[in-house]
């Protein structure tokens, strides 16, 4: 994370869903990000209370919540991230409380709206799409274009159905007002996808940057 705050991002994404984050180490990736100033969106693996509240309590900017395919699992997810009415269990001594040194008033001001962002990657998402971005409280939508592939019975991305499935969401996203991303392998596309709408994008990995970083070296000196 000290690394990549170095590097101009304008925020970074934890996998908690399919990397293998232990609640300790994924603790200290958000502590760090917010000494460095990095903005940090954990994507975690399912909307359930005590995930959310886990991750919201050390300090992530917001949480990526995968497979969201009605409005009332959209509405459910608000209610667990927001404090009272049942929802987020609150805290003093946490890290965006500032451990015991920050007033309950300011605190509850300063997080009363965390960013909530909903991945749609069903084709439920995608029919029930207008109803979950008129849900207030959810911040941004997320296309999960790998995931539609599959579920449209797809191998490439790019299929005609799946893209149909993207620029419904993305019309969507632009009707009701709310931001609208998605992950992209490089930045070819890039310029198509902002003509979408699509303003939010998770570019690469590091696994993959370091990949091609080093393969690129390789073959360079292999070449001699």
């Amino acid at each position: 994370m000290e690394v990549l705050a170095l590097s101009g991002l304008d925020y970074v994404i934890l996998d908690a869903e399919h990397a293998p984050f232990g609640k300790r180490e994924l603790d200290q990736c958000i502590a760090t990000c917010r000494l460095a100033g990095l903005p940090c969106i954990v994507r975690i693996p399912n909307a359930d209370a005590s995930t959310i509240l886990s991750v919201l309590d050390s300090g992530a900017t917001g949480i990526q919540v995968p497979h969201i395919k009605t409005a009332e699992q959209a509405r459910e997810l608000v209610k667990l991230s927001r404090y009272g009415d049942g929802g987020r269990g609150f805290a003093g001594s946490t890290r965006p409380a500032l451990f015991g040194n920050s007033t309950i008033s300011k605190h509850l001001e300063q997080n009363k709206e965390p960013l909530i962002i909903a991945q749609i990657e069903d084709i439920d998402g995608v029919e029930n799409i207008d109803e979950i971005a008129q849900v207030e409280g959810i911040t941004a939508l997320f296309i999960g274009r790998v995931d539609l592939t599959v579920a449209y019975g797809e191998t490439d991305p790019n299929a005609e159905p799946v893209m149909s499935a993207c620029l419904k969401i993305c019309e969507s996203a632009k009707v009701h007002n709310k931001p609208v991303g998605t992950f992209l392998a490089n930045t070819d596309q890039l310029k198509w996808w902002q003509e979408t709408g699509t303003s939010l994008f998770a570019i690469s990995s590091e696994h993959a940057m370091i990949i091609n970083g080093f393969k690129q070296v390789a073959e360079k000196v292999h070449s001699f």
